[in-house]
Formats: C-alpha cells, structure tokens, sequence
C-alpha cells in the first residue's frame, strides 16, 4: 500500500517544490517506488524532474477530470528514477471546472486508489494557497510533510496550515495528520534561526524531523538544468541531507 503525503505550506517561497522533487529522487536511490504527483498549474516540480511540461500529452488535469486514468497519464523521469505525474497551465482551468461535478474534493484520492500497488511513496505537491487543488491533495494524503524557514513569519504561516489540517481532518479525511516540520534553508550561523529551530523542538517534540536541509547553492542551481539537487550534484551538502532525509522518512514510516 502506497503512503502518499503532501508536501504543503500557505507561505510562499519556503521550498516546497524543492523539497519534494529531492525527497522524490532521495526515495527512489534508497530503493522506493516513488510517484510525484505536481498540482501546482506552474509546473515546476515537473520540470524539475527532468520532464518537459509543454511535451505531456496527458496531465493531471486529465485525471482530475475523469478523462485519464494515473496509470496511463504518469510518465518516468528516466534521469531521477521515479514517475511524474505532470502539470502545465492547463491545470488552473480544473478549479473551474471542478466546482461542478460530484466529489470534487477527492477526484485525486479516488484516482490515487488504483494504483495502490504500484507505489510505495506518493508525494504531492501543492500550491502555496488553499485552493481545490490543495484540498485535493490533503484528502488524498495520509499525512502532510511541512518544509519551513526558521524564520518568524513562517511561525505565522504554520498556525495557518495546522488549523487548515485540522479542519479537513475533521470534515474530509480523517487519516489525515502532521507527519512532521522538515527545517530548510538552514543557516546554523544566524542566530535567530537557532532560536526558532529550538522553539519549533519544544512545542512540537518529535514531529520535528532530525535532519535539517542547510541552504546550499547547488539545491538553488539545480532546477535550472530540470534536475533535482540530488540527482543534479550528489555530492552537494544539501543534495547528501536530503538522501539523510527519505532514509528518515522510510524509517518514520515503518514506525507507524
């Protein structure tokens, strides 16, 4: 059975899509069966991934919409070792055109469901607002991974998604859970980001995954040669903590 988690934050800019095109590729060279699934209309976890988004002739959006099955509309991303499930522009005409039909919130789950077996990680990743396709991905998933700054307004924005996952835990998806606060972008040098880091240890204990992804050049250069850091410069510092990072999530996940 498949774990699918969405990698999700109502902050802009925090490096989720950076987050789950490395943990995506992280998985797979620790030997996962990974599927990437991209519902943000920019596109830009599929490009990072190695896959053209203007080439797919199936999306997401097709399976959103009923008229594709994930089976037929993933493609591999031979460089990175896992499949995509891509999206273009054409993504953000679905919020329209969801609003019609019926279970609009769970096109996703359902599509997900049959192919169940095929996958042992699905990671999602979701635009920065609380859209649909947002909602989507949190009813799919079994857990949400959140990748944050140690920085003051990202506090801000964490009260924000935690009252958001409470409401579709209590309403939508009741598997649906905090698996834990991934620390990005990480610069042991600043003092204020030591002190956040230890405020987000005391108050969330354990949910806090042990390791921290440092800001690193090379995880920055990376999407602009459509590769993951970890696949881009496997030797970088940042592309190394994200291999530490998916053998932490593997472990997490048999805890469970």
């Amino acid at each position: 059975m498949a774990k699918i988690f969405c990698v999700a934050n109502q902050k802009g800019g925090v490096g989720k899509t950076t987050t789950t095109v490395n943990l995506a590729a992280g998985l797979a060279k620790v030997g996962q069966r990974v599927l990437m699934v991209d519902l943000d209309p920019q596109g830009n976890a599929t490009m990072g991934s190695g896959v053209n988004k203007r080439d797919l002739p199936l999306t997401v959006y097709d399976v959103l919409l009923g008229s594709a099955q994930v089976a037929e509309a993933a493609v591999a991303s031979q460089a990175c070792g896992y499949r995509v499930l891509g999206a273009n522009r054409e993504l953000a005409g679905a919020e329209v055109e969801l609003v019609e039909l019926a279970q609009r919130e769970k096109r996703l789950k359902q599509a997900l469901a049959q192919v169940d077996g095929d996958y042992d990680f699905v990671l999602i990743d979701c635009p920065p607002s609380l859209s649909m396709l947002t909602l989507n991905g949190l009813c799919a998933a079994h857990g949400v991974i959140v990748p944050m700054q140690c920085e003051y307004f990202a506090l801000e924005g964490l009260s924000d998604l935690v009252n958001t996952i409470k409401q579709v835990h209590a309403n939508l998806n009741r598997d649906l859970k905090i698996i834990g606060l991934l620390r990005v972008m990480f610069d042991p040098r600043i003092t204020l980001q030591q002190q956040v880091s230890d405020q987000l240890k005391g108050h969330f204990g354990d949910k806090v995954f042990d390791t921290v992804i440092p800001r690193n050049v090379r995880l920055a250069e990376a999407p602009s040669y459509g590769l993951p850091g970890v696949v881009f410069d496997p030797a970088a510092r940042g592309s190394k903590a994200f291999v530490d990072f998916a053998r932490e999530m593997v472990a997490r996940i048999e805890r469970m």
